[in-house]
């Protein structure tokens, strides 16, 4: 069962397969007035949305606001604090991740 650990501090998103860690990736986090939500969520949708979102987007069950893992326009932006909360990742990776991960994939960002 994959499971995924995004450590805002560091900026580093890790995916796991059961325990084992099977890929890291460098992602940009929000920015200290609009930050990342800390806590232990789930992937609940999946969708393919615009270039600005790098076209891969994985929605989290966050309850106060849409949230989600998703590429970016923007590759500059990565290992940076300057999103709206969301976790950025190089367009690239987040259609790996994207490729790999059901939904229902728990997300735990700490």
């Amino acid at each position: 069962m994959f499971h995924i650990e995004i450590n805002t501090k560091k900026r580093i998103l890790t995916l796991f397969n059961n325990a084992a860690k099977i890929k890291q990736y460098h992602v940009a986090v929000g920015k200290p007035s609009t930050p990342t939500p800390l806590g232990n969520w789930i992937i609940i949708k999946k969708g393919l949305w615009g270039n600005q979102f790098g076209g891969h987007f994985m929605q989290l069950n966050v309850p106060f606001g849409i949230y989600g893992i998703h590429g970016t326009d923007m590759p500059k932006s990565i290992s940076q604090a300057v999103s709206h909360g969301c976790i950025r990742m190089y367009s690239k990776d987040a259609k790996e991740l994207y490729d790999i991960v059901p939904i229902g994939t728990p997300v735990y960002i700490y």
